[in-house]
């Protein structure tokens, strides 16, 4: 069945006519998860530094002594620790944003899933290890070692990091 575009913006908007969905690609899985990952640890350092300048307002209110003191000296490190680590955070976000998943190429960049001889590895940001549809990736920043390596290598490619062969095995 071929839609017009007429019948296709119907179908977005009527569910009893049939449109075609294509399936969500690995690649396109994992960026959701990362995106649904980075988007949580965001919103937990935004509560957790909402919270500390909440207990900073109401120490203010205490009265005045070296324990006031020290305790507002404590929050005010906290809440520049837990800001530097959101800031960390919405640069992986801002990294992530600029990815777009239905991409493929033939070379490793930015935004690639690439399979390896060690698993799959999703360059993108530094956000650590998953599990997706049973398959394991790695999410490394195109900075790391690693990353830096593999950048512009293709399928059947090889390079070798702290001893490690990694062998392309594919690129997405």
């Amino acid at each position: 069945m071929r839609l017009n575009h007429f019948d296709f913006k119907a179908c977005l908007f009527n569910s009893s006519l049939p449109y075609i969905r294509s399936p969500m690609t690995l690649k396109q899985k994992i960026y959701n998860h990362y995106v649904k990952v980075i988007n949580g640890n965001v919103k937990m350092l935004q509560d957790v530094l909402n919270d500390l300048k909440e207990s900073g307002t109401n120490e203010t209110k205490s009265t005045v002594g070296d324990k006031h003191e020290t305790a507002l000296a404590m929050l005010q490190i906290e809440q520049a620790n837990v800001s530097g680590q959101l800031n960390q955070m919405l640069n992986k976000k801002t990294s992530l944003e600029r990815i777009n998943p239905t991409l493929s190429a033939t070379t490793i960049g930015v935004g690639s899933l690439i399979k390896t001889s060690h698993g799959y590895l999703f360059l993108s940001a530094a956000l650590g290890k998953a599990t997706i549809d049973g398959v394991s990736v790695t999410a490394l920043s195109p900075q790391s070692p690693l990353g830096t390596t593999l950048m512009g290598l293709s399928k059947g490619d090889s390079a070798v990091i702290n001893n490690q062969t990694y062998i392309i095995e594919s690129v997405e």
